[in-house]
């Protein structure tokens, strides 16, 4: 369960940031400024950093260089200035994504997870397995029973998703912009045509992939971790 330090000088951000994130696999420490941060940081280990930018005494550029200096801890910069020359600012100082307020939760998750999987938070090089169902992150392969299952990178992407997190529905938005980092006016058809073609490599395979790759209409698609006993 990867751990998230959360700095800002609002309270109420901070409870909101928590509300929204924890449900999701993560554990949140809450700190109001710039100075307590770095202290916890200097003694505590963390999978990511959500920093705000407009903090008193300490500002979030100037919080974000001294992090630097002796971490590489993965940080998202997460504040109210959008403009352009604030997000070179906020990457060039070393953060590693700049998402501005107000933001929209699935968009916001997708960005957490597309950091810590790039950083290696989430082991990439284990293999994940599922009922015959056997994944090498490293190699890009996939195994049902020891027969391969030929997927392309995005297919391969969407499998690792729901096979890291059952149980969890994804909206079509959290995956295109996790995934895709992009929206269209196709989206539900760029993400519909993939869901498909990644069913049926699986089910050509043997793998019973109807009773754990599930459409919540509506919303988005599940991966169940329930399995028949047929």
């Amino acid at each position: 369960m990867n751990k998230v330090l959360i700095v800002d000088d609002e309270q109420r951000m901070l409870d909101l940031l928590e509300l929204y994130i924890t449900p999701h696999g993560y554990v949140c420490v809450k700190k109001t400024s710039g100075n307590d941060a770095l202290m916890f940081l200097e003694e505590e280990q963390v999978d990511l950093v959500l920093l705000d930018v407009m903090m008193p005494d300490m500002d979030g550029w100037e919080t974000c260089e001294k992090i630097r200096k002796f971490s590489t801890v993965p940080i998202i910069m997460l504040t109210a200035r959008s403009a352009d020359e604030d997000i070179v600012k906020g990457l060039k100082k070393g953060a590693d994504d700049y998402v501005t307020k107000p933001f929209n939760e699935d968009v916001l998750l997708a960005r957490i997870d597309a950091v810590t999987r790039r950083s290696g938070s989430t082991s990439a090089n284990d293999t994940l397995t599922f009922y015959g169902l056997s994944i090498n992150e490293a190699a890009m392969e996939v195994f049902y029973k020891d027969k391969p299952i030929l997927l392309t990178p995005k297919e391969f992407s969407l499998l690792t998703t729901f096979i890291k997190t059952p149980n969890r529905v994804f909206s079509r938005d959290y995956l295109l912009t996790s995934l895709w980092s992009f929206k269209t006016e196709t989206e539900n058809r760029t993400i519909d045509s993939h869901i498909r073609n990644l069913r049926d490599k699986l089910r050509q395979s043997g793998f019973p992939v109807d009773q754990n790759l599930l459409t919540v209409w509506g919303v988005g698609y599940k991966w169940s971790s329930e399995r028949s006993s047929s």
